[in-house]
């Protein structure tokens, strides 16, 4: 049986389960975003055990010896285990685990679309339930899948969400360019109140085209970055982008005011991906 949650735009009056494919499909069909789109790829989260293997890959381990730490100095270690990673009841829950594995005192997995969902512009919508407590740092974000203008920060980031424990009533979208970037502290991220992240479901998403990539909580725009045509040192935004979908445990953000051990285990409960695109932007 199929969960689909109050949020949706068709799911006004309050059903919560619906087993038939038909409504599946009209639901899905108007949750679609006026403006021209139609849906291009998705995850509904619909068979239960591993994640769907023709969407999803993984990062496992540490990111040694490329970039130990993941960059952040992030104190979990990846795996591809169904602990860590696993559809259930019409979702995929990521868990962060306090669970010693080699040098490291937590688990948790990260996934990835790459070279099974890459795109380039188009709307890219999340719906999921948060963890919370010190020390944890999930993420909902965007690379880019090759690296046309050189390694990180040069050829992007997206940050559809980012949550850091710490600040338990926020949210936050950020880009990353090579002239906008947390190493030297010009990155351009805002904030949105948004205290309930970790008790009730709320729809993240980007609407990106080759002018500007808006940020939005529930259809809501809260942050909207701007291509000013001073090229790919501050818009390196015109090239395929993949998701990625983890919980880090500790790093240089999440872990500024250190790791609260008695949280765990922690959830990161995701509904469904959606990705929506306008016929123009589906061309290479």
């Amino acid at each position: 049986m199929t969960r689909l949650r109050s949020g949706m735009n068709c799911m006004d009056n309050g059903f919560k389960w619906l087993g038939s494919l038909y409504v599946i499909l009209l639901c899905v069909s108007c949750s679609v975003p006026a403006g021209g789109y139609r849906l291009v790829w998705s995850d509904e989260f619909n068979k239960e055990g591993y994640p769907d293997t023709s969407r999803w890959s993984y990062d496992l381990g540490d990111g040694c010896p490329m970039v130990c730490n993941w960059g952040n100095r992030e104190e979990q270690y990846y795996t591809n285990g169904l602990k860590n990673a696993r559809v259930e009841s019409g979702n995929l829950v990521i868990t962060a685990l306090q669970d010693p594995i080699y040098k490291y005192r937590y688990t948790s997995a990260r996934l990835v679309t790459k070279n099974k969902g890459d795109w380039k512009y188009g709307r890219i919508e999340i719906r999921a339930r948060l963890p919370h407590g010190r020390g944890i740092w999930p993420a909902i974000w965007m690379l880019p899948t090759e690296s046309a203008y050189g390694g990180w920060p040069k050829s992007g980031e997206i940050d559809i969400m980012e949550y850091v424990g710490f600040m338990p009533d926020s949210i936050f979208g950020s880009v990353h360019t090579n002239r906008f970037n947390h190493s030297i502290g010009t990155q351009k991220t805002k904030g949105r109140y948004l205290k309930d992240s970790h008790t009730k479901f709320h729809n993240y998403a980007v609407e990106w085209n080759d002018q500007n990539i808006d940020f939005t909580v529930d259809g809501k725009t809260y942050l909207s970055f701007q291509n000013r045509g001073n090229g790919n040192e501050e818009w390196p935004f015109d090239r395929k982008f993949h998701l990625i979908m983890n919980i880090a445990v500790g790093g240089n953000w999440g872990g500024q005011k250190g790791i609260d051990d008695n949280i765990f285990p922690q959830k990161m409960e995701v509904d469904y991906v959606r990705v929506f695109q306008k016929s123009k932007q589906t061309k290479p």
